[in-house]
């Protein structure tokens, strides 16, 4: 019975052995970083947990209730000895942990560009950082190589040795970004940008994927990884301008709508502003960015330093430009006359509201005459 048990459990361990452990052996040297902090820190943490889960089992055995020669003291109630074990241990432990958890956590930012390739290699004064523009869409993954000017859904390729830039966000919920043999995990999220820089010093090809549940599409987020030579690199790149498909708003608009298990997708083109405007939230057509808002609410608002912000969103209306602050004219209104000159406050009856935002002052004259003949037309 015994035999049949333990042969039901072979099973399971062959299954066991066909897992990747790539999060302890990766191809990255930044993954490798991340992958000797982890260890470290489990080795770290045994020292102590380790002593501990021993002395709960000898302690245990040695004064349960039918060992009749162990010591009986009721009335022990100290020990510095035992105080200074107990104590210092774990200190000394959460010292090292500390500086450890410092050193890695500021040489291992995700925002931090690379000064290494491997250990030992230094990065060239000559090598720029391979930029690609990532956006977590559902559920798929947007890749823009605003250099290469091609994009790319579910397959991100990447030479060997060559630091990769990522800028990442997302079109509507947040994700989370992770190639474990690239670097660790970090969010994409909507309107926001995070950053990512890590290298790949293996060729092969391996798997991202998001880990944050962002919906029902969630399980098949997934892409490809290919770490390429420059030759075989130059040679994918030739590859995807021959899709002939240009990543127009529009497009964009419609690759943005949930769909699942999105196939391998190339396009020889893209929007150069396609990026800026899905980071800022403004893919759609006189729809304002969220860095023109921000703008907006930092001078105060909707006022005359808000006019150009609003006009030039409005397609096919007249503008006037004035000024050296690219603001324009968008319309005109009578200012109210007095109903009665002799009124002691004329001007409450004045909406002055358009004219407030941006620090500007409420309007003013000189003499109440002033006031009664304005008739004309005068600038909003």
């Amino acid at each position: 019975m015994n035999r049949l048990r333990i042969l039901t459990i072979v099973p399971l361990f062959l299954a066991l052995a066909a897992c990747d452990m790539v999060v302890l052996n990766p191809s990255g040297d930044v993954a490798a970083q991340q992958r000797d902090l982890l260890v470290m820190s489990t080795w770290l943490m045994l020292l102590i947990i380790v002593p501990v889960m021993a002395l709960t089992v000898i302690f245990a055995w040695r004064y349960r209730h039918n060992n009749r020669k162990a010591r009986y003291e009721p009335d022990w109630h100290h020990s510095m000895r035992l105080e200074l074990v107990i104590w210092s241990a774990p200190l000394l432990i959460i010292i090292c942990l500390g500086a450890l958890t410092w050193l890695g956590t500021h040489l291992l930012d995700p925002y931090r560009p690379l000064d290494r390739l491997a250990p030992g290699q230094d990065l060239p004064e000559d090598v720029q950082p391979l930029q690609v523009n990532v956006v977590a869409l559902d559920w798929k993954w947007l890749f823009i190589y605003p250099e290469q000017g091609i994009a790319t859904v579910n397959e991100l390729a990447v030479p060997v040795n060559r630091p990769v830039a990522l800028r990442i966000t997302a079109s509507s919920v947040m994700n989370s970004l992770y190639i474990p043999h690239f670097a660790g995990m970090i969010y994409a999220m909507p309107g926001m940008e995070t950053k990512l820089h890590g290298v790949l010093n293996q060729t092969g090809e391996s798997e991202g994927f998001s880990s944050n549940y962002s919906g029902a599409g969630f399980s098949g987020m997934r892409f490809k990884v290919h770490s390429l030579e420059q030759g075989e690199f130059d040679r994918w790149l030739a590859g995807a301008r021959d899709s002939q498909e240009t990543l127009t708003r529009d497009l964009y608009l419609e690759l943005a709508k949930p769909s699942e298990r999105e196939p391998v997708r190339h396009f020889s083109a893209v929007d150069a502003g396609l990026f800026s405007a899905i980071l800022g939230m403004c893919v759609e057509p006189g729809k304002m960015c969220t860095h023109d808002m921000m703008a907006l609410d930092e001078r105060g608002g909707l006022g005359l330093a808000g006019v150009y912000n609003v006009a030039r969103l409005a397609e096919g209306q007249p503008r006037a430009v004035f000024g050296a602050d690219q603001a324009h004219v968008i319309g005109l209104c009578t200012a109210p006359a007095a109903q009665q000159v002799d009124d002691p406050v004329p001007f409450s009856r004045v909406d002055r509201s358009p004219l407030r935002g941006a620090g500007l002052p409420n309007p003013s004259f000189k003499s109440r005459s002033l006031f009664a003949d304005a008739s004309s037309t005068s600038p909003q």
